[in-house]
């Protein structure tokens, strides 16, 4: 999820605080990838492929799929959804480390 949409929730919520609500903000489903599927996008990015090394290992405590359920935050603050795609927040992330100066 990119932080504008997170800043935009919690502003939303300031202004009409829901007191004992818990939320659990995230990209959703359509919003969501795993690592190897960002790589293909950084990669269309940066016409250049990701270095990493694959374990072929489940992390103790990872789930092996995971959402965000948003439609309670959607049915309590109906102006707030998600704004910014994952592909497009990828993107200006690699624009950000390029715009980056180059260590001497």
């Amino acid at each position: 999820i990119h932080s504008l949409d997170v800043a935009r929730f919690m502003a939303a919520f300031v202004s009409a605080p829901r007191a004992g609500e818990v939320y659990n903000l995230g990209g959703g489903k359509t919003n969501s990838t795993s690592i190897l599927e960002a790589f293909k996008i950084a990669e269309k990015f940066t016409g250049k492929p990701q270095v990493y090394t694959y374990v072929d290992q489940n992390r103790i405590g990872d789930h092996i799929c995971y959402y965000s359920d948003l439609r309670k935050m959607r049915a309590h603050y109906p102006s707030w959804d998600i704004t910014q795609s994952l592909e497009e927040t990828i993107h200006q992330i690699v624009e950000a480390w390029q715009r980056r100066p180059q260590a001497a």
